[in-house]
C-alpha cells in the first residue's frame, strides 16, 4: 500500500496549478486485490491498459520469490519493446528481472533483498545502495520511501526541475536525492536534518549558492572543526558536503535554465560557478548534456 500512495501522490492530481498525468492501476486479475494493511484495492484495468503507456512501474508484492505468471511478463516486455518507460519499485524489480528487462543491466531494489536478486538473477548487475538506477528506458529504486526519489526522478528526466520540485513542495518532499546516495541513513535528506546547527548551515547555503561555499566556512558557521563538520555531515545525508553542494548547484541550475532566460553566463554565477564554461563542464559530466541543450530540451528559449 505504500508504494500505490507514492505513486499515486506523485503522478495523481495536484491542483490546477500542475499537469494532473493519465494515472491507472492494472493487475492480471482484476477485481479486490489484497494489501499488506488488509484493505482490499478494487483494481478495475487489466494489462491492456500497458498497451498504451507512456511509463510502466512494477510495485512491490509479498510473492515476489515467486515469477508473476507468464501473461503479465509478456506485458512488461511488450510495453518496453513499443517503447515505454519501465521502471521497478523495491521488489518490484523481480518482475523485470524474471522477463528478462535487467539482462546486462544494473540494477537495484530493497536492500534487503539485493543478494536474492543477484543469486538468482546472475546476468544482472545488482547495486543494492543505490536509491535508484537510471539505464535508460529501464529505472529500478529502492524499497519503502526511495520510491519518492524515483518517482521524482522520473519527473525531473522527463518533465523537467521545476515540474519535480514543484511536485516535491507539495508533498513535503526534498526535490531530488542522486541516485547513488545510500539508502539507509541515519538521516536520509538534508533538508529534514534532526540537528538544529546542521541543518541552520544547509539552509544558509541553499540561499547562498552565488558564493564558494568551502568546507571550512560551512563549518565555522556551524561551530565545528572542518573534520567533525564532515563526519556529521556525512552522518545525516549521506553524502559528502561537496557533493551535496554540487547537485545543489546544478539542480538550480537546471530550474534556471527552464524558468527564466537568463544566460548561461549569469545562471552559472548565480549557483555559485565561475564562468560559464565550468557549469558546462559540470554539467556535461553529470547530466550528460551541455546547459543550452538542456534548455531547448524544456523550453522554446535558445
Amino acid at each position: 500500500m505504500l508504494a500505490v500512495g507514492i505513486v499515486a501522490e506523485v503522478f495523481g492530481r495536484h491542483g490546477e496549478t500542475l499537469p494532473g498525468f493519465d494515472f491507472a492501476l492494472c493487475t492480471d486479475r482484476p477485481g479486490p486485490v489484497p494489501t499488506d494493511l488488509g484493505v482490499p484495492l478494487t483494481i478495475t484495468h487489466g494489462l491492456d491498459r500497458l498497451a498504451t503507456a507512456d511509463l510502466v512501474i512494477a510495485l512491490p508484492w509479498t510473492g515476489f520469490r515467486t515469477p508473476p505468471a507468464p501473461p503479465v511478463l509478456d506485458a512488461l516486455s511488450a510495453a518496453h519493446e513499443h517503447g515505454s518507460l519501465v521502471a521497478a519499485h523495491c521488489v518490484g524489480a523481480f518482475a523485470l528481472a524474471a522477463a528478462g528487462l535487467l539482462d546486462g543491466r544494473r540494477a537495484t531494489t530493497h536492500w534487503r533483498f539485493a543478494e536474492l536478486l543477484a543469486r538468482r538473477h546472475p546476468e544482472v548487475t545488482v547495486e543494492p545502495d543505490a536509491l535508484y538506477i537510471d539505464e535508460g528506458r529501464i529505472i529500478t529504486g529502492a524499497g519503502a520511501a526511495a520510491g519518492f526519489d524515483l518517482c521524482l526522478h522520473l519527473l525531473r528526466r522527463e518533465h523537467g526541475a521545476a515540474m519535480a520540485n514543484a511536485v516535491a513542495r507539495d508533498v513535503v518532499l526534498p526535490s531530488h536525492r542522486d541516485g547513488g546516495q545510500a539508502q539507509y541513513l541515519a538521516a536520509p535528506v538534508p533538508e529534514d536534518c534532526d540537528d538544529e546547527r546542521l541543518a541552520d548551515v544547509l539552509a544558509w547555503a541553499r540561499e547562498n549558492l552565488h558564493e564558494p561555499l568551502p568546507v571550512a566556512e560551512l563549518a565555522r558557521r556551524a561551530v565545528m572543526s572542518k573534520r567533525s563538520f564532515a563526519r556529521r555531515f556525512t552522518a545525516a545525508t549521506g553524502t559528502t558536503p561537496h557533493a551535496w553542494l554540487r547537485s545543489l548547484r546544478l539542480s538550480s541550475a537546471e530550474e534556471l535554465l527552464e524558468t527564466t532566460d537568463l544566460p548561461v553566463e549569469e545562471i552559472a554565477h548565480r549557483v555559485g560557478y565561475g564562468s560559464a564554461a565550468v557549469l558546462r563542464e559540470q554539467f556535461v559530466r553529470r547530466r550528460g548534456v551541455p546547459p543550452r541543450s538542456y534548455r531547448r530540451t524544456f523550453t522554446n528559449t535558445p
